[in-house]
């Protein structure tokens, strides 16, 4: 009975610490992190990027240089109030990336499984003439006209439920912020992009440095 009992209770033991959240350390700072002023994301923007389009007739006609993305098993579009799902296509793999690489981080951590929420791709000139509107700081001249720049939230994330509809138990938005965090380090010491941290804005602007 004893050696059966030490052996289920090892088990459980096991089970237990497969699940519990391990080697989340973030970074030491995000802004110092992530610094990369506007102006670098601008000049590789403008390098590698398609020119400023006026509205979205024009992205849906640029098929050949504009990839549309949508919500995956990788990631979520938010409801874009202020810009258009397209994306040149090294930009569209950035995104994949980040996608993947955070939920295989969130697996090996122990951590259920949530996706990066994208709040905002390629501005056209209209949508940067509405925006103004609401917010006249926003810049006439973003990365983001050039369909080489997203932006993902630091502050939201979409779970992803159970197949089975179990139910599983949420992790935290500052420990997915952290975890996340990670992953673009990763991505931004391999040369792969740019990231800013935007503290007002709740999310992070990235550049991709890839055609």
């Amino acid at each position: 009975m004893t050696g059966a009992c030490l052996t289920g209770c090892k088990k459980k033991d096991m089970s237990l610490k497969l699940n519990e959240p391990r080697n989340i350390k973030g970074v030491i700072s995000y802004k110092r992190s992530f610094g990369d002023l506007n102006e670098k994301h601008l000049n590789i923007a403008q390098t590698i990027g398609i020119s400023p389009i006026a509205s979205r007739t024009e992205a849906e006609s640029m098929k050949k240089k504009l990839q549309h993305i949508e919500t995956n098993d990788l990631y979520q579009v938010d409801s874009l109030t202020h810009s258009i799902p397209y994306l040149i296509p090294g930009a569209a793999r950035l995104l994949d990336s980040i996608g993947n690489n955070f939920l295989d981080s969130l697996a090996s951590k122990g951590l259920n499984p949530n996706k990066v929420i994208v709040t905002s791709v390629l501005r056209t000139k209209d949508d940067v003439k509405r925006l103004r509107r609401r917010n006249v700081n926003a810049s006439e001249n973003s990365a983001h006209f050039y369909g080489t720049t997203f932006d993902v939230s630091w502050k939201r994330f979409q779970k992803v439920e159970d197949e089975d509809g179990r139910p599983l138990q949420d992790v935290s938005a500052d420990t997915l912020k952290l975890v996340l965090s990670e992953v673009l380090r990763d991505l931004r010491k391999t040369e792969k992009c740019y990231i800013k941290y935007e503290l007002k804005q709740g999310c992070f602007h990235i550049t991709t440095r890839e055609n």
